[in-house]
């Protein structure tokens, strides 16, 4: 089966798989508190041969489980504790401020289907997605100490353009919670007002130490910009990233620049997929000519220079969009596709600009589909059983990077889902040719 042969239907069912199995696998109250919602950063299964290993030099007695040495008791023990404190260390605001723009993507599409019980993503007994979304926004507030602004500007942006889109859906489905989500990006707009300034030039500063301006903050913060009416700000963040961090060769976007020692701008030339995504939405949003033509040269380069091979017989296709491993890196993919996937609806592009980019969404989500696994009935508990770990890169199954036992990243997994919700709404779209 090819990507486009699979059916809008199909693509709605497995991107609501993967909202059940991210939901199912990480998502908690935060410290059992009702009307909140956050996401472990890592989830870890039992291992199925995780009865513990004799001593060193004592043999099993038959029948018999081994003892565990102190160290593995002290392991099991956290291994329990895991879903409270998963959700207090490490802190990663960002993670959760895309898992809200994931649950806003089932949102949409449950509304798109009527917006019954009947249509939710995990039943009809359970929230649905937008609900799920507004109750994480609080738990990121109490989370984050009672506010939602930290030190890194790309960090709330990223917040900042999905609870936009929250608040969208709360509008159309009728629901409250609007106000206090207008109350959040008004305060975080103060914090990216702050942060775009004539230095190096122009662009928005990465963080609080006001000593790095880069693609990842100054492009989310132009796309908000172009959403909020700021439409000539958004064209000036834009015009410096062109002038100072599109590399011409490549028709990519760098990563960063910095103030040198001597007085000179030093650009930091690494390249990275999720780049490029919120540049493409940033010129889609603002449109007209010569942004448009930008747009359709950019497509083209991830297109050439951001693919792999689709090794492993993952996907039909021959290439599928390149993934940048764990850690932050883990969700980069997944924000490309959500960016291309507009590109894929929008008919002001050229029409091979439009398939390229449906081509990229749609082969590497259905490489991460075939390359799931599920979680085994000895890794969780019988509810569990069933939903599907992701692999971290979209070019090799599931269970060479995530065997049974292994930690797994909340990042990785939102990065599939990601995919998926944007294969579903290129096929909402209808033909890209």
């Amino acid at each position: 089966m090819t990507s486009s042969s699979t059916s809008l239907a199909t693509w709605q069912d497995r991107a609501d798989h993967a909202a059940r199995s991210v939901t199912g696998l990480f998502g908690r109250n935060l410290l059992f508190l009702p009307g909140t919602h956050l996401a472990a950063v890592v989830w870890q299964g039992r291992h199925p041969a995780g009865k513990g290993s004799p001593a060193a030099g004592q043999e099993p007695v038959a029948g018999q489980e081994p003892a565990r040495p102190p160290r593995d008791r002290w392991l099991a023990a956290l291994r329990r504790a895991r879903p409270a404190a998963g959700l207090l260390l490490p802190w990663h605001y960002w993670w959760q401020a895309h898992y809200v723009d994931c649950l806003v993507d089932t949102g949409l599409r449950e509304l798109a289907g009527g917006a019954t019980p009947a249509v939710r993503f995990n039943g009809p007994d359970q929230p649905s997605a937008g609900h799920l979304a507004s109750r994480l926004v609080t738990g990121m507030r109490l989370r984050n100490a009672l506010t939602l602004v930290n030190s890194y500007y790309d960090d709330m942006a990223w917040l900042a353009l999905a609870t936009l889109r929250l608040d969208r859906l709360a509008e159309e489905a009728q629901r409250p919670g609007r106000r206090r989500n207008a109350r959040v990006r008004s305060a975080l707009a103060l914090q990216f007002d702050s942060a775009c300034t004539d230095d190096l030039g122009g662009g928005t500063f990465w963080s609080k130490k006001r000593d790095f301006k880069n693609t990842p903050a100054t492009a989310p913060v132009a796309l908000f910009y172009a959403r909020t009416g700021r439409r000539g700000t958004a064209q000036t963040l834009l015009d410096w990233l062109d002038a100072t961090l599109f590399d011409q060769g490549q028709g990519l976007y760098l990563d960063g620049a910095r103030l040198g020692p001597a007085g000179d701008v030093l650009v930091e030339r690494s390249l990275y997929t999720y780049n490029q995504g919120p540049v493409l939405g940033a010129l889609l949003e603002l449109g007209g000519d010569a942004n448009l033509a930008r747009a359709t040269a950019l497509v083209d380069s991830v297109q050439r220079l951001l693919t792999v091979p689709a090794a492993g017989g993952n996907a039909a296709a021959a290439t599928v969009l390149r993934c940048e491993g764990t850690g932050d890196g883990g969700l980069f993919t997944g924000i490309l596709c959500r960016y291309l996937a507009l590109a894929a609806a929008d008919r002001r592009l050229p029409a091979t600009a439009r398939a390229t980019a449906a081509a990229l969404v749609l082969d590497t989500a259905e490489a991460f589909w075939a390359g799931r696994r599920p979680v085994g009935a000895g890794e969780a508990k019988a509810p569990l059983a069933g939903r599907s770990i992701f692999s971290v890169h979209a070019c090799q199954p599931s269970d060479r990077t995530y065997p049974p036992g292994a930690p797994v990243e909340l990042a990785t997994q939102l990065q599939a889902w990601m995919t998926l919700e944007a294969a579903a709404t290129v096929m909402a779209a209808g033909p890209a040719t």
